[in-house]
């Protein structure tokens, strides 16, 4: 979580690329528009959002579901900059999501790791567990 500009996408790359070396399931990054095809290994599943109409949480949890249901084998979801890809800002939907996450992550054993795109001091305690 962090201003535009202040490191979030070159870090989740980073993250993405030490994944691809220590884990061993199948990796997915969801990104708004294609701008990572280049610096992700070509292994990891890159979605570029936009092309699915993905545009509320409720839409993101089911298709996330829908990428679960067709591949066991994911181990881990990256998420680059939630709020642009629904068009959103930080609201109490926000920290909903990440609950939902959360369990989803415990039951079906997948991580996640996304960025958001707003200044830090509104995160709630809650989700200042996710740092």
């Amino acid at each position: 979580m962090g201003v535009k500009g202040s490191g979030k996408t070159k870090r989740l790359i980073e993250l993405i690329q030490t994944a691809v070396k220590e884990e061993h399931g199948d990796l997915v990054c969801i990104e708004r528009k294609p701008q990572l095809t280049y610096d992700i290994p070509h292994t990891v599943r890159l979605v570029t959002a936009s092309d699915y109409g993905i545009s509320s949480y409720d839409v993101m949890k089911g298709f996330i579901c829908g990428l679960h249901a067709g591949n066991y084998d994911i181990s881990h979801i990256f998420i680059d900059n939630l709020f642009k890809i629904l068009g959103v800002t930080f609201d109490e939907r926000t920290e909903e999501f990440l609950a939902w996450c959360e369990d989803f992550s415990n039951r079906e054993n997948v991580s996640f790791t996304m960025t958001v795109s707003a200044d830090i001091s509104l995160a709630s305690d809650y989700m200042k567990k996710f740092f």
